[in-house]
């Protein structure tokens, strides 16, 4: 019932923005381009998530470790679809067996490790080299080198060495070069993922309507997905490891405290200094400080306390929720966003709770189902600010003129409503994206 209600929200949402995207000069950060490159940055950020998230379980024999492995075969599963609508079935075919294939060499760096087996790491090590040669290989051939072989190459094994590093970093208990490797890592998917959509909609510009994956808005879309993902990501392991009291529990609220600074330096340049510190305030005091809440409450099996953490989560979404509005001077409407911020915050609690109640499969679905929603609040809040500040956020790469390509564009750059929604509709389904599970009880 909750998933309904929050695709409903959604949905209603994208609804009430349909009429303003008449075009895409307009400043709104959804456009064929954009969607693909957020596709490609919630899929690929969540595949670095998993991967790592996986290699820490495994090595610790954790209980949760077989569905994390799960839910990052399905990742690569997911990928299909949207590959197999830009390049065909046989290209989708030949991406996805190399894709799900690489993730196999995980166990073999887990069990080295543990065995301290130098030879299985060097063949471990030397998996990873021709998983990044052959994938490099397919991406440039893909794209017809607009993404060239040696520049695909260089950041997959940037990628690869970005996962090793935060395993190996783990596992010598050096749990802040771990999270610092782990923010490193998770940043740089966005990177590859701005890369690949750009060659591809430099390849296909009429399946794309002319519209450009490295546009200042389409930066704004990426960077506010980012932002949200990440948060999502480590607070849901944060209080994973707070409820395990886990050594590196401390180094994962380390890692919290230097995204939220990153997230105040983003208010900043958009709002000012004073903007930035009001953000901190509500973001800091009846937020992060409410899950550690939780996590008390639970170990201390206090239920009154966990309804006074709870309650301040509600607060703090009202907050945020009114200063977003404030913010966006009303582009985003308060209640629109007080639901958005509350309902992720019943994903957090959703899958923490399933994590307690040891039904791994539940956690992890729930984590997927969050992760992705993420990427919608990015897609809103970056339409209300694209609105806001029309002059600093806009798709001004475009020529001006757009020809009529068949797909629903119009002389004059017009785009209709029909055709936003139905690209809309399909980018989300092709790449598994916010609305996969609305039949889960």
């Amino acid at each position: 019932m909750k998933t309904f209600k929050r695709v409903l929200v959604l949905m209603m949402a994208v609804m009430l923005l349909v009429p303003t995207m008449a075009s895409a000069h307009d400043g709104h950060s959804k456009t064929p381009a954009t969607d693909l490159r957020s596709s490609l940055d919630q899929l690929l950020s969540e595949h670095f998530v998993l991967a790592t998230t996986f290699l820490m379980k495994s090595y610790d024999d954790a209980e949760d470790a077989k569905a994390v492995w799960n839910k990052l075969d399905q990742n690569a599963q997911d990928m299909t679809p949207a590959i197999a609508s830009i390049y065909g079935d046989e290209a989708a075919a030949q991406f996805e067996e190399i894709f799900r294939g690489h993730n196999d060499y995980s166990d073999s760096f887990v069990e080295a490790a543990k065995s301290d087996d130098r030879e299985m790491r060097k063949q471990a090590e030397k998996e990873v080299e021709e998983f990044v040669n052959e994938f490099g290989t397919f991406l440039s051939t893909a794209t017809e080198g607009k993404l060239p072989e040696d520049a695909a190459k260089k950041v997959l094994a940037a990628h690869e060495q970005d996962v090793i590093n935060v395993f190996d970093h783990y596992v010598n208990e050096e749990y802040q070069k771990a999270y610092q490797a782990f923010r490193d890592g998770f940043s740089r998917m966005f990177d590859i993922s701005k890369a690949l959509s750009t060659a591809i909609t430099e390849q296909m510009p009429e399946k794309f309507e002319n519209t450009k994956a490295n546009s200042s808005v389409a930066d704004l879309r990426s960077n506010l997905n980012a932002l949200a993902s990440e948060h999502f990501a480590l607070a849901v392991l944060e209080m994973q490891k707070g409820y395990n009291q886990s050594d590196d529990y401390d180094f994962v609220t380390w890692a919290e405290n230097e995204h939220t600074a990153d997230f105040k330096a983003t208010i900043a340049s958009l709002y000012g200094e004073e903007g930035a510190a009001q953000f901190e305030k509500v973001w800091q005091q009846d937020h992060i400080n409410a899950q550690t809440d939780i996590v008390t409450a639970t170990l201390e099996e206090d239920e009154e306390a966990r309804k006074q953490a709870e309650e301040s989560l509600k607060m703090f979404a009202k907050d945020f929720g009114a200063f977003l509005s404030t913010a966006t001077e009303g582009n985003l409407t308060e209640e629109a966003a007080t639901e958005a911020v509350w309902a992720h915050e019943e994903d957090v609690l959703q899958t923490y709770d399933n994590y307690v109640n040891g039904d791994y499969e539940a956690t992890y679905d729930s984590f997927r189902e969050g992760y992705a929603f993420m990427f919608g609040i990015g897609q809103t809040l970056g339409d209300a600010i694209a609105h806001q500040m029309p002059d600093k956020f806009s798709e001004e790469t475009m020529p001006e003129e757009m020809p009529d390509t068949g797909l629903g564009g119009s002389a004059d750059g017009s785009i209709s409503p029909m055709r936003w929604t139905a690209f809309g509709v399909f980018a989300l389904l092709a790449a598994g994206m916010l609305y996969r599970r609305t039949s889960r009880q």
